[in-house]
């Protein structure tokens, strides 16, 4: 299952992610965290995407995301195309950075959305707590007119974490139904199942 974390700046998203995979490794399932491409690309660049260069950093970062879910039970994408999009400012529907999100959106098994309760850290790149609201409203806005489903996750240090454990591990619940058991008996020493069986048609012989 791929899990998608969107939300605006200092939401506390890769923190969040890396929290979770670690927390579902512990209940026995492959799982990862995918990091987000373009804040590596700011950071590689020295200054945010011009326009014609968001469609490939979304390509990126989704294509990270499908790698991963090759080899893992659970992957957890540390924001998705659709964050690139709202980052971007195009607000064309027809625009091809625009389709590609909102269907690899809908590809996700989960969208959890990070709330705006955290304090706002700058991280250099020119935006302000105004861009971080800007950024949620987008979100929200993209998510609910093409009628994706979506939780909001509140909260401070481990309530944060357990917000958006909740929901996972419903939806993991879901799709994780373990096929039914058929009952065994086995005596005290041997452990073939068959044993029982072969033991009575011994007997009737």
């Amino acid at each position: 299952m791929t899990v998608a974390l969107v939300g605006a700046e200092s939401t506390g998203k890769s923190t969040l992610s890396l929290q979770l995979a670690a927390t579902l490794r512990g209940r026995g399932l492959r799982a990862t965290a995918v990091p987000e491409v373009l804040r590596a690309w700011c950071g590689r660049e020295g200054r945010e995407p011009r326009p014609e260069e968001h469609l490939a950093i979304a390509q990126e970062q989704e294509a990270h995301v499908q790698a991963a879910a090759l080899a893992h039970d659970v992957v957890i994408a540390d924001t998705t195309a659709l964050v690139v999009l709202a980052y971007s400012g195009i607000a064309f529907p027809d625009h091809p950075l625009h389709r590609f999100a909102v269907e690899r959106q809908r590809a996700y098994g989960l969208t959890l959305l990070a709330g705006l309760d955290l304090p706002w850290v700058a991280d250099g790149l020119h935006r302000d707590v105004a861009t971080r609201e800007l950024v949620d409203t987008q979100l929200r806005g993209l998510l609910q007119q093409h009628g994706i489903a979506y939780r909001v996750v509140y909260g401070q240090g481990d309530e944060r974490q357990q917000q958006a454990l909740v929901p996972v591990l419903e939806a993991l619940g879901e799709r994780r139904q373990p096929p039914p058991v058929r009952w065994q008996g086995v005596c005290e020493k041997c452990s073939d199942p068959d044993c029982e069986h072969r033991l009575f048609a011994m007997l009737r012989t």
